[in-house]
């Protein structure tokens, strides 16, 4: 049994559970290493503590398990919905008429799978198990540091590449598209963490702006929030960009942006609670007389999924712990005018904060 299943019994155990039910996703990923697709038929893997981990999936799904990093138990079946309910009820064997716990994911468990564990166990009660998850996941191994350092190196050279595109009288979509084709180009997986936002303008005041038909004018700020995906772990960085000489509010908002970026990554220490990064970095922009204009959290956990724990807000009492990664992001929002956001990912060390980052910071004009 791998360290990471057995940890994971234990967790179940402690948590009072009696098995966890997965479809596919990055938890799935994490403890197979198989990447699956849900589309109209059920896949569901099993962990019960003390037998092999089963996996209910199509039949001609099968062969995916030669892939996998953990000794799995297939239960397949054919092409005929009507004999779904006979795998599950394979599956569950174990549990079938005791009154048991079984863990799932809220935010991913799927109603076609869960009826048909209903279906096969009447007695079980389904909770969530989320933060158990959360909680095997949140401290990461120096080879999973490793391929987060690789997905922000794909993600800072596929910008780069880009930069020529984005002048006056090209649209947001356009340079979006630009930057997804050099972002593959440059090593990431096809499936990206996000779509990339590229906000133009008064766009830019919209935090997650979807990239539109605006044409970009002299004058711009260009606001780009982009990432990139190295063997499922990813990177999310947001940096801002002049197209000329842009109003004299926004080059002040850039500035105390930084500011509160920069004290709120030299914050980052083992021990401290997340939120004190969240206060550190709206401290400055309070000082500054701006407080009102950031809107959202200073950041949150990265790693298998761009959004995850820990969540960087001033009311998180987590302590950080050495392996932790998120992302520092602090932004200035004003409506009708612009917005500015500048977006690093960090590692808390035993000693303090690795930044992965190092695109630059600064503003950049890029017409000169």
């Amino acid at each position: 049994m791998t360290t990471i299943m057995t940890d994971l019994h234990e967790r179940l155990h402690s948590a009072g559970l009696d098995a966890l039910v997965l479809v596919p996703g990055p938890n799935f990923f994490y403890l197979t290493g198989l990447k699956m697709h849900l589309f109209e038929r059920p896949i569901a893997l099993l962990i019960i503590p003390g037998e092999p981990p089963r996996l209910i999936l199509p039949a001609f799904e099968v062969s995916n398990l030669s892939n996998s990093t953990l000794s799995i138990q297939p239960i397949p079946y054919p092409d005929d919905p009507t004999v779904w309910k006979t795998a599950f009820m394979q599956a569950v064997q174990p549990l079938a008429g005791k009154p048991c716990r079984i863990g799932v994911e809220p935010t991913r468990m799927r109603f076609l799978e869960l009826n048909l564990l209903h279906t096969t166990l009447p007695t079980a009660a389904f909770v969530s198990a989320e933060s158990l998850l959360a909680d095997l996941r949140i401290h990461k191994t120096e080879a999973e540091i490793s391929h987060l350092r690789k997905a922000v190196e794909i993600a800072q050279n596929a910008l780069q590449a880009t930069l020529p595109v984005i002048r006056p009288g090209v649209t947001e979509r356009d340079i979006a598209g630009e930057l997804h084709i050099q972002l593959v180009r440059a090593g990431s997986e096809p499936n990206l963490p996000f779509d990339p936002i590229v906000a133009s303008g008064p766009n830019s005041a919209n935090p997650h702006a979807v990239p539109g038909e605006r044409i970009l004018q002299p004058g711009d700020i260009v606001l780009i929030d982009w990432g990139a995906t190295w063997n499922g772990y990813c990177a999310d960085l947001t940096r801002v960009f002049a197209l000329g000489e842009i109003p004299p509010d926004l080059k002040i908002a850039h500035e105390i942006v930084l500011r509160a970026n920069q004290a709120a990554r030299s914050s980052v220490r083992p021990g401290i609670p997340a939120g004190e990064v969240d206060r550190t970095a709206r401290g400055v922009i309070a000082r500054a007389g701006y407080g009102d204009f950031f809107t959202h959290r200073t950041g949150h956990g990265i790693g298998l999924e761009a959004h995850e724990p820990p969540y960087i807000y001033a009311e998180n009492t987590l302590p950080l712990a050495p392996g932790m990664v998120f992302t520092i992001e602090p932004g200035l929002y004003f409506p009708g005018l612009g917005g500015i956001r500048i977006e690093d990912n960090v590692v808390v060390t035993t000693e303090g904060c690795l930044t992965l980052t190092d695109f630059p910071r600064e503003f950049v004009n890029l017409l000169e």
